[in-house]
């Protein structure tokens, strides 16, 4: 046997030395080329006036050239063409992505190869996609490999250029410094050692030595060769390692002061995230561009690539055999990223360093985890934030607002939070309660907490400054405070927003947190709401820039612009010349809905004592640390309705759980059907909130029909009996880094057949929720991967295969199955959660094709920071076998309420029990032959204390 071992381990060292020379060798290769200087003009001329020399890339060292001047004239006219020749049109990389037109004369003034293919298109942002005309040849100058040096965390390798590219000031010396940070984490960043540029302030983890064990291997081309590098992963098993990022041969490194590019091949096309973009779960890769620079634009189209909210450039690739790995470039300049069919991917961004991460997984649950162990986990929610939520534009007084929560207890439907939009407010202005037009906002909040419900208010960045006889502290105590963005000259930036002109507190200024923290505490003196909304903060302006316009420097009119909706970065929001403490606007524009979470969630925390809960409408990379988000104002459409499922698995795997769309939409009128369907879908986000805007007709479930006020009941009360699990499911999201929604191919990575399917989607890894998202249809086409699936209302099995099923799909309920092996803790249902919380739990057993199952339940008192630190929480495993249920209390911290379980439910127990017993005496229970399921009536068993329910 350990002779084997022995041969085995040899064969396997033998295949990964012979792949990693293969790939080292597509660097080592010497190459002989002549010296040709690029002109200010774009041109190339020969160096020394004529005199030819080559450089011996192998020594580095020059060598003149004995040719005649003739036969010169003809090897550089035939190498010319030999490096614009391209086999594959999708291996073209882009020499001019400019949103304006390229031409053969601007293609070729910088030094790249032209060539008509195919017709192109112009796109919704200006900008071109397609088969570029203008791609760079192979011998485009660029950064050459210089010395490497070892480091305690890794290595380093210096970058020098010698000729000037095409976009100003380029940075000519760089260091690429490579950090093995853990076993499954690696970080190479590529900046400037001279001069130091703005970086990201992300709290990311601090590493002082290298891992002692790798699961990736950094390969750079020699010294003296042109740049490139390569990541690849190190295979447990027998095989080569596998390529995950490869530069060598794709667009060259490009370093300038206001551009800077990286290019690299990648191993499938699989790939999905970069964030936030309105489209499909995975991404086309046919010469697609994604702007990322956040704004305030509602998502009209889908897969147009378009800038929206959010801020998050990480994907998750997957690989053959079902493996998965993330990359994350920690960069918060505007950027857009390049797709193309080879595959292939282009960073473009206008500032700051290359910063980049990679996460090895191999599963892509482990991908999410390992991603945000550098971002920042998920926060733990209040337990109340995961009922439903209420809301419109348009609730003008006290009295409106209160009618539909009357008319929401009438029908019946669960509700645990109202919230308000700025009609609450008095003129627009933030903190403040328009008493004589809205009413007792105080009297009205302090009703719906006897009601066992919470409050949401919505709050603005936007401060007014209009002058008025009477005090506004908001702007007073700003201004005193000096927090306030400041213009090029240093003078407080004027925008416009709801209430008129305004002034933004600066998030980056420390300062800043402490008057947000005085504002939000004033206002709950007075009003004791629970959470804050927090919109508008992209930042949006009705102005383009300020009140006064825009310097038009190089900040606000950069050399390349990334194809952002306007066509320029002032486009709706503030000048990118502004001065902020951390540093211009033009760098942290996109951390502003990030940086005020963080301030929102201070304030809350000091303020009321108990967890935040933030919804806010901008993020970046880490923002579910502090909050969560919403898809911002989508449309009463189908076509909405069905991308609220690929935005919310993605803001999940960005490491938001928190996350829902305006269920039946935020413009124009919904219909009934179409508002039938997203209840139900809607009832299924992790964060459930109807809402519309002014003026459309109230879409409030209690205002339609018996049938769907029925149906929405239904759906409704499911999610209350699923909150245990639900609750459990952000727990784990919390504390290890897990999805709360998820796509099928995170649980079934091995079944291709999962990759591109964004109609369904996970609970976890133990339920599956199937909507209905067209019109008229009452029957679906529904994907079951190889497992057992139990229909959650029924408990009637079906054996999956890996193929699509057609099932029926009722007006009355949205379509539900439960995994086989897996064990839900649930609870019986009621209005509220404060009421629900009183009642007794539930256990949903499915077993799998062997008869057994597991599960978990996380429990404290749902509202206290920190349970999980101090201990104060209960911890409780079920496993179940052929003849038993049992439980396990791992953590029994939190004796504040009874935990007594009433209900067992077995689905696919195959044989009829003769007699059941629960901690050894005789219980009641129901078996039904056609369904193979067993109900068993629990005599109000302790959960903090183990039991066994058996059967014979």
């Amino acid at each position: 046997m350990g002779s084997k071992n022995v041969v085995l381990t040899s064969f396997v060292l033998f295949l990964t030395l012979v792949t990693l020379a293969l790939i080292y060798s597509l660097y080592a290769v010497p190459r002989v080329q002549i010296i040709i200087i690029q002109t200010q003009d774009g041109a190339f001329k020969e160096q020394n006036d004529g005199i030819r020399y080559q450089l011996n890339e192998k020594t580095g060292k020059q060598e003149e050239l004995k040719a005649t001047k003739e036969e010169y004239e003809k090897k550089k006219t035939v190498q010319s063409k030999s490096q614009c020749a391209v086999v594959n049109d999708d291996h073209k990389f882009d020499c001019y992505p400019e949103t304006s037109i390229a031409t053969k004369e601007k293609c070729e003034a910088r030094g790249c190869c032209w060539q008509v293919v195919q017709t192109q298109t112009k796109g919704l942002n200006g900008k071109v996609t397609g088969v570029p005309f203008c791609y760079y040849p192979k011998d485009f100058p660029g950064y050459r490999t210089g010395l490497k040096a070892t480091t305690p965390t890794g290595f380093t390798v210096a970058l020098s250029r010698n000729t000037t590219g095409f976009y100003p000031d380029d940075v000519m010396n760089l260091v690429m410094d490579v950090k093995y940070e853990t076993e499954y984490r690696l970080r190479i960043r590529i900046y400037d050692p001279k001069n130091a540029r703005y970086e990201v302030p992300l709290d990311t983890p601090k590493v002082t030595k290298a891992a002692p064990i790798q699961r990736y291997s950094v390969i750079v081309s020699n010294t003296g060769d042109a740049f490139n590098f390569a990541v690849t992963r190190k295979m447990l098993e027998p095989g080569p390692p596998v390529v995950l990022f490869n530069t060598s041969g794709a667009a060259p490194l490009i370093f300038a002061d206001q551009f800077i590019q990286l290019s690299t091949f990648l191993p499938t096309k699989s790939l999905y995230g970069l964030g936030e973009h309105r489209g499909s779960l995975l991404h086309s890769m046919d010469w697609r561009r994604l702007t990322t620079w956040n704004r305030d634009q509602a998502p009209h189209d889908a897969d147009t690539g378009t800038n929206l909210y959010g801020h998050h450039p990480f994907y998750l690739m997957m690989e053959d055999a079902g493996r998965s790995h993330g990359f994350f470039l920690l960069n918060s300049n505007a950027k857009e990223t390049a797709l193309q069919p080879d595959p292939a991917l282009t960073w473009r961004t206008i500032g700051g360093v290359l910063d980049l991460y990679m996460f090895m997984g191999p599963s892509p649950s482990e991908v999410v985890q390992q991603y945000t162990e550098v971002i920042g986990r998920s926060f733990m929610p209040p337990y109340w934030s995961l009922g439903f939520h209420l809301c419109k534009f348009g609730y003008h007084s006290v009295n409106e607002t209160m009618a539909v929560v009357k008319r929401m207890q009438e029908a019946k439907i669960p509700q645990d939070t109202q919230w308000n939009d700025i009609d609450y407010m008095d003129e627009f202005k933030d903190f403040t309660t328009g008493k004589s037009k809205f009413g007792d906002q105080a009297g009205m909040v302090n009703t719906l907490h006897s009601m066992g419900m919470h409050y949401v208010m919505i709050v603005d960045p936007g401060i007014g400054n209009k002058k008025s006889s009477s005090p506004y502290p908001p702007y007073d105590v700003g201004t005193k405070m000096d927090i306030w963005i400041k213009d090029s000259k240093g003078v407080p930036l004027v925008g416009r927003v709801w209430p008129g002109d305004v002034v933004f507190p600066d998030f980056t200024n420390p300062k800043a947190y402490d008057y947000w923290t005085q504002m939000t505490k004033a206002f709950h003196d007075q009003v004791q709401f629970d959470g804050m909304w927090i919109d508008m903060n992209e930042l949006s302006n009705f102005y383009d820039g300020s009140s006064t316009g825009c310097p038009g420097n190089k900040y606000d009119n950069p050399p390349y612009v990334p194809a952002v909706l306007g066509g320029h970065l002032n486009s709706r929001t503030i000048c990118s010349s502004a001065q902020q403490n951390f540093s211009l606007t033009y760098n942290v524009h996109d951390l502003y809905g990030f940086t005020e979470t963080m301030a929102t969630y201070q304030a809350l925390k000091t303020t009321r004592a108990k967890r935040p809960f933030i919804i806010s409408r901008s993020t970046f990379a880490g923002q579910g640390h502090y909050g969560g988000h919403w898809s911002g104002d989508n449309f009463a459409r189908y076509e909405d309705m069905a991308l609220s499922i690929p935005e919310m698995l993605n803001m999940n795997m960005f490491g938001i759980s928190m996350i829902g769309a305006d269920i039946c939409g935020f413009h124009d009128d919904t219909t009934e059907q179409l508002c039938q369907r997203w209840q139900q879908l809607g009832a299924f986000y992790p964060f459930s909130r109807n809402h519309n805007d002014l003026g459309k007709k109230p879409q409030d479930p209690a205002v339609f029909s018996d049938a769907m006020k029925n149906s929405t009941r239904t759906a409704l009360s499911v999610r209350y009996s699923l909150l245990p699990y639900l609750y459990t499911l952000f727990h784990k999201s919390n504390a290890m880094g897990e999805t709360v929604a998820r796509p099928l191919f995170f649980e079934f990575p091995e079944d291709t057949n999962t990759y591109i399917i964004d109609d369904q989607f996970l609970w976890g890894s133990a339920l599956m929720i199937t909507p209905v998202l067209t019109k008229d249809t009452t029957a679906l086409n529904t994907y079951f991967p190889a497992c057992a699936w139990y229909d959650f209302y029924t408990g009637l099995k079906i054996t999956g295969s890996g193929s699509r099923i057609k099932v029926n799909a009722p007006m009355s309920q949205i379509n539900l199955y439960v995994r086989g092996g897996n064990i839900l803790p649930m609870v019986e249902p009621a209005m509220t959660t404060t009421e629900s919380r009183k009642n007794n739990f539930r256990l949903l057993v499915a077993l799998n094709e062997t008869g057994q199952a597991n599960g978990g339940l996380f429990w404290d008192d749902g509202e206290t920071i920190g349970t999980h630190d101090s201990g104060v929480f209960n911890m409780i495993m079920f496993s179940a076998g052929k003849n038993f249920v049992s439980s396990e209390v791992m953590k029994a911290g939190y004796t504040g309420e009874k935990m007594t379980l009433d209900k067992l439910t077995v689905y696919g127990m195959l044989v009829t029990p003769k007699s059941v017993t629960v901690n050894g005496k005789g219980a009641q229970f129901q078996y039904n032959s056609p369904v193979k399921t067993l109900t068993v009536s629990i005599p109000l068993v302790d959960l903090l204390k183990p039991f066994s329910v058996k059967w014979m």
